[in-house]
């Protein structure tokens, strides 16, 4: 279990001037407040406020955001009030607590609704602050991490309401970490018998794999090193969901999946991405109406890769992304990645503006 001091850490190491006094003033209230509560799990109700500010260290949050995390339900699920947020921690971190007690009430009576006017809700309490919403995804995803302890009927549709509603967020906000986990955890849930069996069949050829993403990596970074390139090389299975979708579009089984395995390359420029491109094609026979250019035409959530299948060793179907470090960080963090920290207090950088789309979207469904 994570603890209170992993998160004041993790805060001071991307917030050097960041108030942890704040962060700890949040944590004790929530610890009193929730004191003596069990989750359904059995552990203590402390545990989940500490998940999910956990959750949010890693998309390097502020101080306010990973206060109101602690906080998120003490209004909802115990006496404490928001006047009484307000005096202790101050308007900010009522608002976003505010915020995500509102969004936590929202019922999802039928998938219409979750796709549409509760979306737009959504959308609305986003463009007050965006930071909300992103409590609200750490919360969930905790929530999806725990969900064995729920009852059958209530798991299904908690996980209905996350592949409906927060994995299309998280993916829209371009954090894709947040967005496949939010995914495999749903298709656990909602597809179990699938899921199990795509588990086992992956089981099952797990050493040759490994063995295989292994001297392809090899293959890779000495390829791109001998022209000079500097490169960090990864590769991985395919997320399970991603797979079971492809499966069922295409009518197939796991054996007709050919290309299971991705392998990321990071560079310093967005030249050098062209230039690995070039060296893979050179090796590697490319797969027609594979390769997609997503740095000359971004996704919306800001998105930027080099995509390319080939026929790698062995004569195996791989799927290859190429970035820049910066690239990455917004693929992994999508909107958080804009932010930095000045004199502890959060700042936007240039970039955010290509998530001004979400602002539009608002106003036409008004």
């Amino acid at each position: 279990m994570i603890r209170v001091n992993d998160i004041l850490d993790a805060v001071s190491e991307y917030n050097p001037d960041a108030d942890l006094d704040l962060i700890k003033k949040a944590y004790i209230y929530a610890y009193n407040q929730h004191l003596g509560v069990e989750r359904k799990d059995g552990e203590p109700y402390i545990t989940h406020p500490l998940e999910v500010a956990g959750i949010l260290t890693q998309l390097r949050m502020d101080v306010a955001s990973i206060a109101a995390a602690f906080l998120h339900d003490v209004v909802e699920d115990t006496n404490a009030s928001i006047d009484e947020i307000v005096k202790l921690f101050g308007e900010e971190v009522a608002s976003l607590v505010d915020g995500v007690t509102k969004i936590s009430a929202i019922q999802f009576s039928s998938k219409e609704e979750q796709t549409a006017e509760n979306f737009r809700k959504m959308l609305i309490a986003m463009s007050k602050d965006i930071r909300v919403i992103l409590i609200k995804l750490a919360d969930r995803l905790h929530n999806m991490r725990t969900l064995d302890s729920m009852p059958p009927e209530k798991r299904v549709r908690i996980a209905q309401e996350t592949m409906d509603i927060y994995a299309p967020i998280a993916n829209r906000l371009g954090i894709s970490w947040i967005k496949t986990e939010l995914e495999d955890l749903s298709f656990k849930y909602l597809n179990p018998k699938e899921y199990q069996m795509l588990m086992d069949s992956l089981a099952a050829g797990q050493k040759e794999r490994t063995k295989y993403i292994e001297e392809v990596k090899a293959i890779l970074k000495e390829k791109i090193s001998s022209n000079n390139i500097n490169c960090e090389v990864s590769g991985r299975v395919k997320h399970l969901y991603s797979i079971y979708r492809k499966m069922k579009a295409q009518n197939i089984d796991l054996s007709q999946v050919y290309d299971i395995l991705a392998f990321r390359v990071l560079v310093n420029t967005v030249q050098e991405c062209y230039e690995v491109l070039g060296i893979i094609h050179a090796n590697w026979k490319p797969i027609p109406g594979r390769f997609k250019d997503f740095i000359a035409l971004p996704k919306a959530n800001g998105y930027r890769s080099l995509h390319t299948t080939v026929l790698g060793p062995k004569g195996e179907r791989i799927e290859i992304q190429i970035r820049t470090y910066e690239m990455h960080k917004v693929a992994e963090y999508g909107i958080a990645a804009h932010w930095k920290y000045k004199e502890g207090k959060l700042v936007r950088e240039k970039g955010a503006e290509q998530f001004e789309w979400l602002r539009q979207l608002m106003e036409i469904q008004k």
